[in-house]
Parts: structure tokens; C-alpha cells; sequence
């Protein structure tokens, strides 16, 4: 008990090895096979009522209740007690621009276009990149590189900023919004399997483990029929 009494209920005890972060995609409904026929909406409204309701908490207004414009391209460390309540940095559904389902509701999946989006896990006081932002490419896993022609990233080159780092934990950083990356698939083969794999680039990151398949990146197959 007298033990337990010196652990911090807001900091990792030790962090002289934070692990690299993995990360998850939205939507997420079944599993990471994203299948529809552009044609029949019942296919695809499942995927844009999940990305509805997963943005709801960055809508703009949302954001600029509760959180801070910060300054871009830097970290914000924040000192004081380690139980003192940190503020977070805006991140606004308008950044992710032609994925944000503001201008187009159905995120693309109408058109035959799908966004997804890519979301790095939380770490406690990790500061990823080493001062540089971290940044997601995407190719084909495995067959013909040119099943997968065009995607677009947002915000800005598909990047996550800094100054969203580090985290301090959910007791105080109560506000905090995970920065996110969008990917717009806008030429995809259609009528096919093809299976994506999109990665985080930057020092530090690992995205090479066979054995971990979300370390460092993420594995799913796009099959868009018409």
C-alpha cells in the first residue's frame, strides 16, 4: 500500500523507453475490409454515418469552445503541478478539407472516392518526429501499384503537426482532440480487392514489424464497385 502511494495517477512511473505509436483508421465498422458499390447508397452509408458521428467532437464550433489555437510547427509543453488541468490545441474538422464531410456529407463514398482516416495512438510525454512533423504515405501491399493511382492528404501534406505534443494524460489534458490525418482515395481500381498499406513516416517511428500489422502502420483493402 505505502508503495502504491508513491505512484502518480497522472504520469507513467517509467518512460526512459516510450514505445512507438500504432495507429487506427476510421471508419472502423467490421474490420478493415472497406467494401461498397458506389450505385447503391445502403453500401456506403454505414461508413459515412461512422465518420458523422467520429468528427462530431472536431466540428469547428465544438473546438473553439474548448480548446486553444496554438502555434504551428513546435511542440507545446506545458509545465506547473503535474495535476493541473493542460490545455489543448484546436483541431478543427475544416482541416481536413475535401474529407471533412462539410462540402461533401458522404465523404467521398458517393463519387466512388472514400476518405479515411488515419489517428496515431496516445502516448503520455511522447513527442514523435524529434522535432520534425510525422508524415503518412500510403502504396499498395501486395500486387499491381497502379490499382492505386491517386491519394490526397490533409491537412496540408499529410502530416501530423506538433504542437499536439506531447499528451499528458486523460486526468488532465481532459479537452485533448487527437490530431488526424485524412487520406482521399480519388483513383482507386474499381471492382477489386486492393489492399492498402499506409505508414507513418518520421525518426523514431517503426513500421516494418511483420508481427505487429498497426505499429507504425495499417493494413486494409479497398473493394469499390460501381
Amino acid at each position: 500500500y505505502v508503495m502504491l502511494l508513491t505512484l502518480s495517477p497522472y504520469t507513467p512511473t517509467y518512460r526512459d523507453r516510450v514505445s512507438p505509436p500504432g495507429v487506427m483508421i476510421r471508419p472502423y465498422l467490421n474490420g478493415f475490409t472497406i467494401a461498397f458499390n458506389t450505385s447503391q447508397p445502403s453500401t456506403w452509408q454505414p461508413y459515412v454515418d461512422s465518420m458523422h458521428h467520429f468528427l462530431a467532437a472536431y466540428d469547428d464550433k465544438v473546438q473553439e469552445e474548448k480548446n486553444i489555437e496554438c502555434i504551428s510547427g513546435q511542440y507545446f509543453i506545458q509545465g506547473g503541478n503535474e495535476s493541473e488541468e493542460k490545455k489543448a490545441c484546436q483541431f478543427k474538422r475544416s482541416l481536413l478539407q475535401n474529407c471533412s464531410g462539410i462540402e461533401d456529407p458522404t465523404f467521398g463514398y458517393s463519387k466512388g472516392q472514400p476518405c479515411i482516416l488515419l489517428k496515431m495512438n496516445r502516448i503520455i510525454g511522447y513527442r514523435p518526429g524529434a522535432g520534425v512533423p510525422v508524415s503518412v504515405d500510403c502504396k499498395v501491399q501486395k500486387g499491381n501499384e497502379s490499382d492505386l493511382r491517386s491519394v490526397d492528404f490533409y491537412p496540408g501534406n499529410g502530416t501530423f503537426d506538433l504542437m499536439y505534443y506531447p499528451y499528458y494524460g486523460k486526468l488532465t489534458h481532459v479537452n485533448y482532440t487527437s490530431p488526424l490525418v485524412a487520406m482521399h482515395f480519388t483513383d482507386v481500381k474499381k471492382n477489386h480487392l486492393v489492399p492498402i498499406q499506409c505508414s507513418l513516416n518520421g525518426k523514431g517511428i517503426i513500421n516494418d514489424v511483420n508481427s505487429d500489422r498497426f505499429l507504425g502502420r495499417i493494413i486494409f483493402t479497398l473493394s469499390i464497385g460501381k
